[in-house]
């Protein structure tokens, strides 16, 4: 099995596989604009590099002639086999010399390559070990990643030539051994890595900021690739820190009391196995993690996509701001759907929470409706009223009226300075648990559940019958879920009228506020406040950044 695919990558995100190379037209058209990864199979087996380097086959003896007075730089890891790319989590290997420390020659990694290759069967190119490899890393469809070797050792990100500075091109002799891809044309590329390692080792799940073109010259690499979107379950480190491009989960055992999230990590996830010949398009911002069998080289292209290099740097800031704005609307829209209890049929149905007690005051209630029936023919608003909505009102009211209780004995409390009191004011707060957003704030349960013309008659019922109390519940008890959920009903309102419709209802809403202004400010603010809480689940989600909520 060449691919091994979550239950929710959608299927425009899925790896292509492509068995011929596309055309230089094909890929700059149809395959990067898409931003989704593809693999070619085989496209790199006719380079030299793809019979020269092979460890197996006396590879080892031809870079050490080629390159072994060459000086790298080797990664070593205290969590080897596992490869961080950050400073923080590996150490330079530097040998020593006299007092002195410089980087490694490739010669004394390579004397470590062939070490282990004695260890694994033999010495390079002996039957032994071919029977070794075949056994350990090329049984079909499949990758060794079994990582408990110790010792280990990685070449990684060695330069074979780097647009922005000549002189780390350390193994810049071994670019003849390798072609440019066809069908990536006559690209620019940013820079040409080269990678091998000791053992079996493991990259740490990361994204790269530029288009990534890698290419297996040797041995097996598995590779797990997330889209962009799925950044929130990988919890990226903070965006302000040195290693902003890596996950802060250990994907294969992560702690989910730290990274809750985490555990839905590999249903947005897709698992590649790439052979000796293969290359992955791995495009700008998709995070991977890299397992890679022993004695595995590889060689990678980066490039910058046309989208970065098309911005212009002077519109960075606001192309920031979209792209928060954007990532906020799709928040706030996910908060209310993932904590919404009920629909407008539910409501047809529902009843209020504690029947039995609240039996009798709902049989008053009622009865009190049909006797404001009798007298306010004229409006004829209550008699509109189905008897969901008559419900709903019922409960709107009552929840007001118990307000005022609370805040009543809450005064006769606080002259005892061991009496308790309650926090009326507690939905002002939002809830930072999102999926009990709507559960947590009964007024914002009550307007999600109604239609929104439905809820519109019941405002107006308030406001011609019960004015002081539709001003308390707006001034006093609407919370940041309900002002949002109020807002977007009166969006759909809109939709659902005429303008002169709409300048009637907001005439009549507004007009039993002693002071309008005060009204629109608390819901304008409710709402605020309810964004400001979807702005600092994006930062969290998608930047690792974590922000106080200001004082209300």
């Amino acid at each position: 099995m060449e691919a091994e695919v979550g239950d929710r990558v959608e299927p425009a995100l899925r790896v292509r596989q492509f068995e011929e190379p596309p055309s230089p037209g094909a890929f700059s058209l149809e395959i990067e604009p898409s931003n989704v990864p593809a693999v070619f199979r085989g496209v790199v087996k006719d380079w030299e590099a793809s019979s020269k380097w092979n460890p197996f086959d006396g590879g080892l003896d031809y870079l050490e002639e080629k390159v072994g007075s060459a000086v790298v730089e080797a990664m070593t890891s205290k969590s080897a086999p596992v490869f961080y790319g950050d400073l923080r989590s590996h150490e330079r290997v530097r040998v020593q010399l006299g007092i002195l420390k410089v980087p490694l020659p490739f010669s004394t990694f390579n004397t470590s390559c062939k070490s282990h290759l004695q260890h694994l069967g033999g010495v390079g190119g002996s039957s032994a070990v071919q029977e070794v490899v075949k056994e350990t890393a090329y049984s079909e469809g499949t990758c060794s990643t079994s990582l408990k070797t110790p010792d280990q050792f990685y070449l990684a990100q060695v330069s074979i030539f780097n647009a922005e500075n000549e002189e780390r091109c350390s193994l810049e002799i071994l670019r003849k051994d390798i072609q440019t891809p066809i069908f990536l044309g006559t690209r620019a590329f940013s820079a040409i890595n080269f990678w091998m390692n000791r053992a079996r080792s493991r990259s740490s799940t990361h994204y790269d900021p530029h288009h990534n073109l890698l290419c297996v010259v040797a041995g097996c690499k598995q590779v797990v690739l997330w889209p962009p979107s799925a950044c929130p379950f990988l919890y990226p480190m903070p965006v302000y820190g040195e290693a902003s491009n890596h996950s802060a989960v250990d994907i294969q055992n992560p702690d989910l009391s730290l990274h809750p999230r985490a555990k839905h990590s590999k249903e947005y996830s897709e698992k590649i196995i790439l052979h000796s010949g293969d290359a992955l398009f791995i495009p700008e911002g998709w995070f991977h993690q890299v397992d890679s069998d022993d004695l595995t080289i590889a060689v990678n292209f980066w490039w910058k996509s046309r989208t970065m290099t098309d911005m212009l740097e002077h519109m960075d800031a606001y192309y920031l701001r979209r792209v928060l704005n954007r990532l906020v609307d799709k928040e706030m829209n996910k908060m209310l759907c993932k904590s919404s209890v009920g629909t407008p049929k539910d409501a047809e149905n529902s009843h209020p929470s504690n029947e039995d007690s609240k039996g009798s005051e709902e049989h008053d209630f009622i009865n009190q409706m049909e006797d404001l029936k009798g007298e306010s023919e004229k409006h004829g608003l209550l008699q509109q009223l189905e008897p969901f909505a008559l419900q709903a009102l019922y409960e709107l009211i009552s929840l007001v009226h118990d307000s005022v209780k609370v805040d009543q004995d809450k005064l006769l409390q606080s002259s005892n300075p061991k009496g308790s009191s309650a926090n009326v004011n507690s939905e002002k707060k939002i809830d930072t648990d999102n999926s009990s957003l709507l559960e947590n704030d009964s007024i914002a349960n009550i307007f999600w559940a109604l239609e929104p013309l439905v809820l519109r008659k019941v405002l107006l019922a308030m406001v011609h019958h019960f004015p002081r109390t539709l001003e308390a519940l707006i001034i006093h008890m609407l919370g940041p879920t309900g002002a949002e959920v109020l807002t977007q009903k009166f969006d759909e309102m809109d939709h659902q009228t005429t303008k002169e419709q709409q300048a009637e209802f907001y005439k009549l809403f507004y007009s039993i506020f002693d002071d309008q202004y005060a009204a629109m400010d608390a819901i304008l603010n409710g709402k605020e406040m309810f964004a400001f809480q979807a702005f600092r689940n994006v930062l969290d989600l998608y930047l690792g950044v974590h922000v106080d909520q200001p004082e209300s």
